[in-house]
């Protein structure tokens, strides 16, 4: 018998654990976003404006890793289990997407 998947290509069904900490380095990431919208709209230095923005960059990073482990762990893991091996050319294309 087939196990539902966790994963399609429209949903997901994450854990609380998941989509809290998810949830939670997107609200930092937009409070970042908000303070450098803030820094240009007050004229300040260029170079702090760039810190800032390398910063919400590297924070952008970190989200996609742990959204792209955790996709791993579950649907792709899942997917090869249950002979979807079309999911590893999907993974291959988003990784070169994401390594552009």
């Amino acid at each position: 018998m087939e196990q539902k998947s966790c994963c399609s290509h429209k949903t997901k069904d994450r854990s609380p654990e998941e989509y809290r900490k998810l949830i939670h380095r997107l609200n930092r990431i937009e409070g970042q976003i908000r303070g450098i919208r803030g820094m240009v709209e007050s004229n300040a230095y260029c170079t702090d404006i760039l810190m800032q923005s390398a910063a919400v960059t590297a924070a952008m990073n970190a989200f996609n890793k742990e959204l792209l482990a955790n996709h791993i762990r579950t649907c792709v893991a899942q997917d090869i289990r249950n002979g979807k091996d079309e999911t590893i050319d999907e993974l291959v294309t988003t990784l070169q997407k994401l390594m552009k």
